[in-house]
């Protein structure tokens, strides 16, 4: 959907039902230290894989040492984004559970409408097999009982002979 279904969020245009390149999009607008900090880390522990492979032990120390002081900032990067955007998060969490039971009222309704049309199909079966019983039951009148869509009408074939038979006369 390219349009933000209607809530009590409306004013709100942040809330809004979103794909996963959407939420990861706003999610990196949101908090952006924590892939900051998740390359920090990344780029300490290459370090100290060339440092082993190099042989330089007080370098591969310093390495080990910077991945734990970057998966420090890390976790107090997403800490402190928690307990700041709580507050949005549960906005949000309301908004989906308010969609979804609008989705799920949707799906009721649609169900109740199918299960309306079959009744209705029902019906009319039920009343042609009462009119075709009655016809049944009483021969007397049932030519009287036939619908005009029911009545027999000429083939081509049967009013050319017609035709004919009767120009031969």
């Amino acid at each position: 959907m390219s349009q933000p279904l209607p809530s009590s969020f409306d004013g709100n245009s942040d809330f809004y039902e979103e794909n996963r390149w959407q939420k990861f999009s706003r999610r990196l607008k949101e908090e952006p230290v924590i892939p900051f900090g998740c390359a920090l880390t990344c780029w300490a522990l290459f370090g100290a894989s060339r440092s082993i492979r190099a042989g330089d032990h007080n370098k591969t120390n310093r390495m080990f040492r910077a991945r734990i002081f970057a998966q420090g900032f890390t976790l107090i990067a997403m800490v402190a984004g928690s307990m700041y955007w709580e507050a949005d998060r549960k906005k949000r969490k309301e908004f989906e559970g308010a969609v979804s039971e609008r989705k799920a009222k949707e799906k009721n309704a649609a169900w109740i409408r199918e299960l309306e049309a079959r009744d209705e199909e029902e019906k009319e079966i039920r009343a042609l097999r009462e009119k075709r019983r009655m016809r049944e039951s009483n021969p007397k009148n049932a030519n009287s009982m036939i619908d005009d869509s029911e009545r027999r009408t000429p083939k081509v074939s049967e009013m050319v002979r017609e035709l004919l038979l009767n120009g031969r006369k």
